[in-house]
C-alpha cells in the first residue's frame, strides 16, 4: 500500500503484505503470516530469490520489529537475521535487497551506504561507493563480480566485486532544480543538482571546450534557488531544504548562513513551524533594487542588509489548510524533510516594468499580486475551470510589455493529473485565458518564459520536451531540435541565449535566438534571407575536448543565420563580408579548393559562424615554417560590418557589429595599430609566397628547357644563361625560405628563413589586444626591407633576364617562359 500526495508519503498499512506466486501470476498466496515475519502494521517490502538456490529468500521488510529476513523454504517460514537501522532507515526511499547470482549466503541492501553480507544476513558490512543513496542494483548472472549499482549520483560498474567502481563523471546526468545566470563576462549559469552540490559555471570559455576548470560549487546546496549578486558577482546566495539561505564570497572563500527564521526543522511537520519553506523554495534579488533579496516561505520576506535581518511582506499567501500541514509518512516511519511541506510560495516573480509589482504563486494552487510592494496583496487566483484547485504554481513569468501581465506554469501531476496548465493574463488577473493549444496533453507543463525583445514570444518547458509560441500562447509547436527528450525543469534568457534546465541531462544552451525575433509569414515566403546577427564579442574560444567532462563550447564569431526555401546549385550561393567603408574582407562558398570554410546550403535555416577574420596569407604547395599562426588573417577590429548573401543573381545584405572584449584595456587606437601591423605582415607574407610561387614555376620551366637543350648541339650558353638565372632564383627562394623543410620539426635543424620570421613576428603581435611594441616594429620594418629586397631581385629577373632568354629560346623553337 503506498499513498503519495503533495504533502505526504505513506507506505504500509491496510492491504501491505508479501506474496508469493508459481503461476505467472495467475494466483497469489500471501506470506505476511507465516511463521517468522513480523506481526502488526507492514510497511515496505523488499524481496528477492537467490538464483544459487530458489529455497533461500530474503526480505528487508519495514515494521516497529523490521529487519533482515530469510527463509530457508521458498518462504514458509522466516527468521530474522538482522535489524540494523542503517539498513533500513528511510524506508520509502530505499528498502531494496538483492541475492548474489552463484554464492547463496551473499546478499546486498541498499541505503545511504551500500550493504553486503556474506553470510547468510547475519552481519553486514559497508562497501565503499562513489557516490550515496542507493537505489538499483544488477549482478551479472553468470559472474557477480561485475556489477552496476544506480544511485543518486548516476550508474557505476565494478569488475571485482566492489572492490573498485567506473567513476560517474562520465554521465552528464545532472538534475536541475532551477537555473539563473549573473552578470560576469562571460555570464556564468547557476543551478541546484538534486543530491549533488550546486554549480555556477562559464556558458562559455575561450579556450577548446568547458571543462572542469570552468565551474565550481556555490552557496546553498541541492535542492535550492540560486541568486548571484547584482552588484558583486562573486557574492552569491542559495537556499536549501528547511528554510536554509547560505551566503559564499567566492573572492575571500567566506561563507555565511542567514536562513530567514535559523531553527532546524528537520522531522517535523510542517504545523509547527513558525515559518514554512518548501524544499524548493524562491529565492531572488529584486531587478529594481539590487540590495533587495526576497526569500518566499508561506510569507513573502525581504532583507536590505544581507541577511542580517529579514522583513515580512505579505501575510500567508497560501491555502493554510491545516490537513495539509501534518507530519509526512507513515504508518510506520515518518519523513519530514520539508520537500512534503506544503501550503507555500512556490513561485515569485517582479514585473520588470515597473517596481512595487510583484507576483506569487503557491504549491497550493493560488497566485497573488501587489502592486505596492507588498503593503496590499490581492488574491488573484485564476477559476477552476481554467486551473483545478490544488495546482502547484511551478512558473511564473511577469509580462514584460505589460505592467498587468502574467503568464503562468502549473502542474497536477502529484494528484495523477498530467495535463499543461499555462495561463496569462493581461489586466492583473481580473481575467484569465488558459494557452496550452499544440501542447500534448500529456506533456504536463513546469516553466514558462517570455522573451523581453519580441512580443508573443514564448518559451514552454515540459515534462517531455520544449516549445515555442510566437503568439502570445495562442498555439505552440515543438521546438525539441537537438534537446535531449528529457523534463525540463526551468528557463531562462541572458542576453540572447536560451538557457535550458533540465531533470537528468544537466543544462543545455541554444546560443543566440535572434532568428526567432526576427521571423515572420513574410520571411517564410521568401526564397531566401539572411536574418540579421546578434552584436558579437571580440573573443575567442570554441570546440569540444575529448575528455569526458568538457561541454561543448561555442564557436568564436559572428553567427549568421540564413533561410534558403530550397537547396540552391552549389555555384551559386556565396557569403561575403565587408567593413563599414564597403572594403571586402573575405567570402565563403559551399565548395572551396582551399582550406577555409564552407558554407552549408541545405534547404530550410542554416547555420555558419564567421570567425572574424580576414582571408589568411597566401600559401604554397609543401610549406613548412615553425611559425604556421603567422599566416592566419588579423580579427577585425570592433565596428561595424556588413554581411552579402549571394544567391544567383539576387543578394540580400544586413549590417552587424564586433564589439570589443569588455574586460581589455586596449583602446580602439591599440586594436587598429595591432590590426595595421598584422594586415601588412599578413600582404608582406602574401607576396613573399607570391613570390617563392613564381619561382618555383620559372625554375620548373627553365629546367624543362634545359632538358630540352640537351642533345642539342651549340647549345652551351643557352643553358649556361639558363643554369645562371636557375642560380640566382634559388639565391633568392633560399633567402626567403627554408628549403630543406621538409617534415614539421625540420625548423629545429635548418635555421628559418625571413618569411617564417617575419610569421612568428606577426603571430607575436597578433596574440592577445595589444598594439605592437616598438622592438617589433623595429624588427617588421628590418624584415620587410630584406624581403623587399630579395623580390627587387626577383623583379630584376622576371624583368630583364627573362626576356632575354626568351628570345634565345625562342630562336630555338622552344615554349617561352610564362611568368604568372
Amino acid at each position: 500500500r503506498v499513498i503519495r500526495k503533495p504533502y505526504t508519503f505513506e507506505s504500509g498499512g491496510e492491504g501491505s503484505g508479501l506474496w508469493k506466486s508459481t503461476d505467472g501470476g495467475d494466483t497469489w498466496k500471501n506470506l505476511t503470516g507465516n511463521k517468522g515475519l513480523p506481526k502488526g502494521i507492514i510497511g515496505k517490502i523488499g524481496v528477492t530469490v537467490s538464483p544459487a538456490n530458489s529455497n533461500r529468500v530474503y526480505a528487508i521488510v519495514e515494521a516497529e520489529d523490521g529487519g533482515v529476513f530469510r527463509s530457508d523454504n521458498s518462504g514458509a517460514t522466516w527468521r530474522k537475521m538482522n535489524e540494523d537501522r542503517n539498513l533500513r532507515q528511510r524506508a520509502w526511499y530505499y528498502t531494496r535487497i538483492y541475492a548474489d547470482t552463484k554464492d547463496v549466503d551473499k546478499v546486498y541492501v541498499l541505503n545511504v551506504s551500500f550493504w553486503r553480507s556474506k553470510d547468510g544476513a547475519k552481519s553486514f558490512e559497508s562497501i565503499s561507493t562513489p557516490h550515496g543513496d542507493h537505489h538499483d542494483l544488477w549482478i551479472n548472472p553468470d559472474n557477480p563480480d561485475i556489477m552496476i549499482i544506480g544511485d543518486d549520483g548516476g550508474a557505476q560498474v565494478t569488475v571485482d566485486g566492489g572492490k573498485s567502481w567506473s567513476t560517474y563523471y562520465n554521465q552528464p546526468t545532472g538534475q536541475f532544480y532551477r537555473v539563473t545566470t549573473d552578470n560576469h563576462f562571460p555570464y556564468r549559469i547557476y543551478g541546484a543538482q538534486q543530491d549533488n552540490s550546486t554549480v555556477r559555471i562559464l556558458h562559455r570559455t575561450e579556450g577548446g571546450s568547458i571543462g572542469e576548470r570552468d565551474w565550481e560549487t556555490t552557496a546553498g546546496a541541492e535542492s535550492g534557488w540560486l541568486a548571484p549578486d547584482p552588484k558583486n558577482n562573486d557574492i552569491v546566495y542559495g537556499g536549501n531544504y528547511g528554510g536554509y539561505i547560505g551566503m559564499m564570497n567566492h573572492k575571500t572563500g567566506e561563507s555565511r548562513t542567514v536562513n530567514v527564521w535559523p531553527d532546524n526543522p528537520i522531522g517535523h511537520g510542517a504545523e509547527g513551524m513558525k515559518y514554512r519553506f518548501q524544499w524548493n523554495f524562491p529565492l531572488m534579488f529584486s531587478i529594481h533594487d539590487p540590495n533587495v533579496l526576497y526569500a518566499a516561505g508561506n510569507i513573502l520576506f525581504k532583507t536590505t542588509n544581507g541577511g542580517e535581518s529579514w522583513t515580512a511582506i505579505s501575510p500567508d499567501l497560501t491555502r493554510n489548510d491545516a490537513t495539509k500541514l501534518k507530519p509526512s509518512g507513515g504508518p510506520i516511519t515518518k519523513d519530514n524533510t520539508s520537500v512534503e511541506y506544503y501550503c507555500t510560495i512556490f513561485a515569485l516573480a517582479e514585473s520588470p516594468l515597473k517596481q512595487g509589482i510583484i507576483w506569487a504563486g503557491s504549491d497550493d494552487g493560488l497566485i497573488h499580486v501587489t502592486t505596492d510592494n507588498g503593503n496590499k496583496w490581492n488574491n488573484v487566483t485564476p477559476p477552476k475551470n481554467l486551473l483545478p484547485e490544488w495546482a502547484q504554481i511551478n512558473s511564473i513569468e511577469a509580462d514584460p510589455f505589460n505592467e498587468g501581465g502574467l503568464y503562468v506554469a502549473a502542474t497536477r501531476y502529484k494528484l495523477d493529473d498530467y495535463s499543461p496548465y499555462l495561463l496569462r493574463t493581461t489586466d492583473f488577473g481580473k481575467t484569465w485565458k488558459k494557452i496550452t493549444n499544440g501542447i500534448n496533453g500529456k506533456h504536463f507543463t513546469r516553466v514558462i518564459r517570455a522573451d523581453s525583445k519580441r512580443k508573443g514570444l514564448l518559451f514552454a518547458g515540459t515534462e517531455e520536451g520544449m516549445y515555442v509560441s510566437f503568439n502570445d500562447g495562442e498555439s505552440w509547436q515543438s521546438f525539441q531540435q537537438n534537446l535531449p527528450l528529457v523534463p525540463i525543469t526551468d528557463l531562462t534568457i541572458k542576453n540572447e541565449d536560451l538557457i535550458v534546465a533540465t531533470q537528468g541531462r544537466s543544462f543545455w544552451i541554444m546560443d543566440d535566438i535572434s532568428p526567432l525575433r526576427q521571423l515572420t509569414d513574410e520571411i517564410q515566403k521568401k526564397n531566401f534571407h539572411l536574418y540579421q546577427p546578434r552584436p558579437t564579442w571580440r573573443i575567442g574560444g570554441g570546440g569540444r575536448g575529448d575528455d569526458l567532462l568538457s561541454g561543448k563550447n561555442l564557436q568564436s564569431g559572428v553567427i549568421l543565420y540564413y533561410y534558403l526555401k530550397d537547396a540552391p546549385d552549389s555555384n551559386s550561393v556565396e557569403l561575403k563580408f565587408f567593413d563599414e567603408k564597403n572594403q571586402f574582407i573575405t567570402s565563403f562558398k559551399p565548395k572551396t579548393k582551399d582550406r577555409s570554410a564552407v558554407i552549408p546550403i541545405k534547404k530550410g535555416l542554416n547555420r555558419f559562424i564567421w570567425d572574424m577574420r580576414y582571408k589568411d596569407a597566401e600559401r604554397f604547395d609543401g610549406m613548412i615554417l615553425w611559425a604556421q599562426g603567422g599566416l592566419r588573417g588579423p580579427l577585425a577590429v570592433p565596428g561595424k560590418y556588413n554581411a552579402v548573401l549571394v544567391n544567383g543573381k539576387d543578394s540580400v545584405s544586413v549590417p552587424f557589429e564586433i564589439v570589443k572584449d569588455p574586460r581589455s584595456s586596449s583602446s580602439a587606437e591599440d586594436l587598429q595599430a595591432q590590426f595595421d601591423f598584422v594586415i601588412a605582415g599578413r600582404n608582406k607574407l602574401s607576396e613573399t609566397h607570391n613570390g617563392i610561387k613564381q619561382i618555383r614555376s620559372i625554375k620548373k620551366q627553365l629546367n624543362d628547357v634545359n632538358e630540352k637543350f640537351k642533345d642539342q648541339k651549340n647549345s652551351e650558353s643557352i643553358k649556361k644563361e639558363i643554369d645562371k638565372t636557375i642560380k640566382e632564383l634559388t639565391s633568392i627562394e633560399e633567402a626567403l625560405y627554408q628549403t630543406k623543410n621538409k617534415s614539421p620539426q625540420d625548423p629545429l635543424n635548418y635555421p628559418n628563413r625571413l618569411n617564417d620570421k617575419l610569421a612568428s613576428l606577426v603571430s607575436d603581435v597578433a596574440n592577445g589586444d595589444f598594439r605592437p611594441t616598438v622592438q617589433s616594429i623595429e624588427l617588421k620594418n628590418e624584415l620587410f626591407n630584406k624581403i623587399d629586397e630579395q623580390l627587387n631581385k626577383l623583379k630584376s629577373v622576371i624583368d630583364n633576364r627573362i626576356p632575354e632568354l626568351n628570345k634565345l629560346i625562342k630562336d630555338a623553337d622552344l615554349p617561352a617562359i610564362i611568368v604568372k
